[in-house]
């Protein structure tokens, strides 16, 4: 297991170097580089929509996925977990910028599933734990070391501690591979594909200010669309 580990480094390696050339980006850089950033997580959703095979159920598995995870109120969560890594870190360093807390939480809860739940980082994880091959997520790990400093120079270190959940779903899914994707069909991944990718549409939406869609809370709707897809094209397809 090789990706999982380079890719919780370069999230590191980027964290620290946000935070120690944060003072010296101007003020440009660091509001509109992240519109560029909402607008790549845009794109790679469109681009993973459209292996969609069966619509009806990754739409299914959205509703049905969301409405759990409001029931749950997993964004809530995140945010108050997210709230108290905030107030730990800055006890123990000077916060990189002001941010008031409201922005922080919003932000936090996008680079969540940025970081963690991207089509790169999910088909990554389960490729190496079947091929042995890290490419694609060393690949993920060149974004995330760009992506990390321009966010890290105003939310902080904070951003450091997404190297634990992404490193928990990475080493979980590589672990698993094994085991998922021979119950899997190529019907089942591209509608998860497409399932993903609305979410990551959504979480470009978000980062760039422009709707406040609850990306914490369709994170379930990954768990529900594989299956879904099968019993469409069992009974339905």
């Amino acid at each position: 297991m090789i990706g999982p580990y380079v890719n919780g480094a370069a999230l590191l390696a980027g964290t620290l170097a946000g935070v120690l050339i944060g003072p010296r980006l101007g003020a440009n850089v660091r509001q509109r580089m992240p519109m560029v950033f909402g607008c790549s997580s845009m794109g790679l959703g469109v681009v993973m929509i459209v292996k969609v095979k069966f619509l009806a159920p990754v739409v299914l598995a959205l509703v049905l996925g969301t409405l759990l995870g409001e029931l749950v109120r997993l964004e809530s969560l995140i945010q108050k977990a997210a709230g108290r890594a905030r107030r730990w870190v800055e006890k123990l360093t000077r916060p990189a910028a002001a941010m008031d807390q409201e922005e922080f939480l919003d932000k936090f809860v996008a680079l969540l599933v940025l970081f963690c739940m991207s089509g790169t980082g999910v088909y990554g994880s389960m490729s190496e734990g079947m091929t042995g091959d890290p490419t694609l997520l060393v690949v993920k790990a060149i974004l995330d070391f760009f992506t990390a400093p321009i966010f890290a120079s105003t939310m902080g270190l904070t951003i450091g501690l997404l190297v634990v959940p992404q490193f928990a779903v990475q080493a979980l899914l590589f672990l698993a591979a094994a085991l998922i994707l021979p119950l899997t069909t190529p019907d089942m991944l591209a509608d998860f594909s497409a399932c993903g990718g609305l979410i990551m549409l959504a979480t470009g939406f978000r980062i760039c200010g422009i709707k406040p869609f609850p990306v914490a809370s369709m994170i379930p709707a990954l768990l529900l669309v594989m299956p879904l897809s099968w019993l469409w094209a069992a009974f339905l397809g």
